[in-house]
């Protein structure tokens, strides 16, 4: 690891979450099947979000892990908020529930335009 990804590192990101810019974010997500997961309100959700993913809203606290409990802790998992800060939190959360890849859209959905 070079001394500047070492200073720069996304608020002290946990080895299993990796931020992707949009165009890598998007050339992973149309592979293959993902787990691709939008994890903002369901009222965000329903103005527009990227097409396959799944809605778990983060402010729901129970519900979301409740949700996230019944994807593969061990395949990766895509997510994405609206600027990007919810979805790292979400990332941390995530990782601490036990998933070992977890993938997060750099600038959320606001910077997504596809």
């Amino acid at each position: 690891m070079s001394i500047f990804s070492f200073l720069f590192k996304e608020q002290n990101l946990p080895d299993e979450i990796n931020i992707l810019d949009r165009d890598k974010y998007k050339e992973a997500i149309s592979k293959a099947k993902v787990q691709l997961v939008d994890v903002r309100t369901k009222r965000e959700f329903m103005s527009g979000h990227i097409k396959g993913a799944k809605n778990i809203d983060f402010f729901q606290g129970p519900v979301f892990e409740s949700a996230f409990s019944k994807l593969k802790k061990d395949v990766p998992v895509y997510i994405y908020c609206q600027s990007g800060n919810r979805s790292q939190k979400a990332a941390k959360k995530l990782v601490s529930l036990g998933f070992t890849k977890v993938y997060d859209l750099k600038g959320g959905y606001m910077g997504w335009c596809y």
